[in-house]
């Protein structure tokens, strides 16, 4: 689980779609990890019933991609098909009971755990891998996110970040007390000095005391499910990523950089590559997703704005050439980026800062110095 590459892979898998009166991205890097964990799924119209109804989610897979990639594919029907789920569509999916619901979609993952469980690479012993699940079902008046580990999901309205879930980490007193009450301990921050998540799919070998219910487990299949109404007024957009986003940037770094750049463009794939490619910039060594869901109060692209970054960019061409010029004998990416990180440069993109200007100033610098060698030539 901590192996990492010599270069990190920075070839990106993206899509981008509609439905339900809203607009979504996609993408997700490699990076710096020798596997490829992460998995995610992204569903408008649930079904003949809840064709209004979509559902997104990222899966951030350990030892191995096995759990992630079962848990994208089969999460959402287990939730469907749970005897709470259906009670609380009773009157209808325009009024669904909401406690129901919250309950048959913690059903839904302890009978996805439990149907892993019965397979025989997991009831073996062969496969150890276990996936974090952070999920986001919108209806036409809620968002209902569930959370199990350490990814995590933002709302952000009018401007700000009005929700986020919490991670499970085994550090968190909460958590710290139900591993001790099963008998394990939490060392170095990790599940008997191993595991970073307190709540996973998976990882069974975590889950071996059967005289205790699942929830009781060290490690806990159980979501955290929060009830958020919509306000199409203001609702902005919704971020879902693993934590190799979350790592290096925080909640509000991650709403106003993405805030930033829809001033710029629309094209939503784009925008959440950028993402990816600025927290790599940024330190993260972790495979990386993002989902990006788009309402009607997100931000439109600004002329002004455009403008602007037209404008920084213009100056980071100037000064990048200032670096060269002063260092004749060559200069590097990170040395260009080092010199420019002391200097006071306006109108960096909030949230993003230089880094999310990494791939711009690589060019820039190639640029210039293939200019540099065809003048001396």
């Amino acid at each position: 689980m901590g192996a990492f590459l010599e270069k990190p892979k920075t070839e990106k898998v993206t899509k981008s779609a509609s439905g339900n009166g809203f607009r979504y991205g996609v993408a997700s890097m490699q990076g710096w990890r020798i596997e490829m964990e992460d998995a995610h799924t992204d569903i408008t119209a649930l079904n003949h019933e809840l064709q209004e109804w979509s559902f997104f989610g990222i899966f951030d897979g350990h030892a191995g991609s096995n759990a992630s990639l079962f848990c994208a594919e089969n999460l959402l029907g287990c939730v469907l098909s749970s005897d709470d789920f259906k009670e609380a569509l009773k009157s209808g999916p325009s009024s669904p009971d909401l406690e129901q619901l919250k309950s048959g979609i913690k059903m839904g993952f302890f009978e996805l755990d439990k149907t892993m469980r019965e397979r025989p690479a997991w009831s073996n012993g062969d496969d150890k891998s276990g996936t974090t699940a952070v999920t986001a079902m919108i209806t036409p008046k809620e968002y209902i996110f569930a959370n199990c580990g350490d990814s995590r999901a933002i709302l952000c309205s009018d401007k700000k970040v009005t929700f986020h879930t919490v991670d499970h980490k085994p550090s968190n007193p909460d958590e710290k007390s139900r591993i001790e009450k099963a008998g394990g301990s939490v060392m170095i921050q990790r599940v008997n000095g191993s595991l970073a998540v307190s709540r996973a799919l998976g990882d069974f070998e975590y889950k071996m005391d059967f005289s205790i219910d699942a929830a009781e487990q060290l490690v806990s299949p159980e979501p955290e499910i929060s009830v958020i109404p919509r306000d199409d007024e203001v609702d902005e957009f919704i971020v879902i990523g693993c934590d190799g986003i979350w790592d290096v940037m925080s909640n509000e770094e991650v709403g106003d950089y993405i805030r930033s750049r829809m001033l710029l463009s629309g094209d939503l794939e784009l925008i959440c590559s950028e993402l990816l490619d600025t927290c790599l910039a940024k330190g993260s060594r972790d495979n990386m997703s993002v989902i990006l869901i788009t309402f009607a109060g997100a931000p439109k692209v600004s002329e002004k704005a455009i403008s602007k970054e037209a404008d920084l960019d213009a100056d980071l061409e100037k000064r990048t050439a200032a670096v060269l010029q002063r260092n004749p004998g060559g200069v590097d990416l990170y040395y260009a980026m080092h010199c420019l990180s002391n200097e006071d440069i306006d109108g960096l993109p909030p949230g993003g800062g230089l880094a999310s200007k990494q791939i711009f100033i690589q060019k820039t610098l190639d640029k210039l110095i293939e200019k540099q060698t065809e003048e001396s030539d």
